[in-house]
């Protein structure tokens, strides 16, 4: 039986790196492709939250430079070509990206492991911050709980899309 536990080669690129910008790069293009096709769907946005989805694998990978850079700009580009995010929700996206990104890249280190359980921690995170942060900023614990209530299939995606991928990566 093949262990569902790897370790994981770490990467701590650096901003002074050219590779840091071409790996983010790519894992950008990911962000802002899933959430154009997301976006098909009524409502494919909230309820997969696609935003995140490559911010994690980049920062459990790769580290909190491409992590965070990834975390960064993903929305920005996305809402400066599509108007997706709205500009008036950039904030508290910006607050769970980068919560993602640094969470993850922490868990990463601190496991050098990919297990089912150190994504789902990474995911689990990054959304009880991000909605307390939302509640606090927006004082509506409805918004605040929609990526969960709303957004568990993108939160289950997440987790299992993330772990099979960052597994692949592992090959690589």
């Amino acid at each position: 039986m093949k262990s569902t536990t790897s370790s994981v080669a770490l990467y701590q690129l650096s901003y002074n790196q050219l590779k840091t910008y071409l790996v983010a790069a790519l894992f950008i293009v990911g962000n802002i492709a899933l959430p154009q096709l997301c976006h098909l769907m009524p409502q494919g946005g909230l309820i997969f939250l696609p935003i995140y989805f490559f911010t994690l694998v980049a920062a459990y990978k790769y580290g909190f430079t491409v992590g965070l850079t990834t975390a960064v700009l993903s929305p920005l580009v996305n809402s400066a070509l599509f108007g997706m995010p709205p500009a008036a929700a950039l904030p508290i996206i910006f607050i769970k990206s980068v919560t993602l990104a640094v969470v993850a890249a922490l868990i990463a280190k601190k496991t050098n492991k990919v297990t089912l359980l150190t994504v789902a921690l990474a995911v689990i995170a990054y959304q009880l911050i991000g909605s307390l942060a939302e509640w606090a900023m927006t004082g509506s614990i409805d918004k605040a709980s929609q990526d969960i209530i709303l957004g568990w299939p993108g939160c289950l995606i997440q987790i299992v899309g993330g772990y099979a991928i960052l597994r692949y990566l592992l090959k690589k």
